[in-house]
């Protein structure tokens, strides 16, 4: 994955400001020409460092307003196979593999508590799953937001 400079970061703002803007209009507004703004685009998304737009949706507007999260221990010989079974179940939004308690931290999506049964069970039914342990979101304090990082990256490149 290519490293952003503060040209990058300019753009994620602006658009972080003005998610519909086009290239013309942002271009415009951060006195760069067009092309540079389309390229730069191009190469954030063929690089991976801008994701898919569904990254961006909030599950509650598809009707799954409670998450959680599951810490999974698997049996070390069917591990992969049991993250790939996991993988494979539309209400596991993100798989994360983790140092401690558990082997992976899933972050799973429901309609409600009756759902979220549901979901655990099929987890808990993937060969190579040994153990959960569910915490259940209560409120979301702080959404995810990488505005501060943007900004320093851009801060640097100014030598501000």
């Amino acid at each position: 994955m290519r490293i952003l400079d503060g040209t990058d970061a300019r753009i994620l703002l602006a658009l972080d400001e003005d998610p519909d803007a086009t290239v013309v209009a942002l271009a415009d507004r951060l006195n760069m020409s067009r092309n540079t703004v389309q390229a730069r685009l191009r190469r954030m998304r063929e690089s991976g460092a801008l994701g898919a737009y569904s990254r961006r949706l909030d599950p509650a507007a598809l009707g799954y307003p409670l998450m959680a999260f599951m810490t999974l221990s698997l049996s070390q010989r069917e591990g992969d196979r049991a993250a790939q079974l996991v993988a494979r179940i539309p209400e596991v939004v993100e798989i994360l593999a983790t140092t401690g308690d558990g082997d992976l931290l899933v972050r799973v999506v429901a309609r409600d508590t009756a759902d979220l049964y549901r979901i655990t069970n099929l987890i808990v039914a993937a060969p190579g799953v040994v153990r959960t342990s569910t915490s259940i979101v209560l409120h979301e304090v702080a959404p995810s937001s990488l505005d501060g990082l943007l900004l320093t990256v851009r801060n640097v490149d100014r030598g501000a």
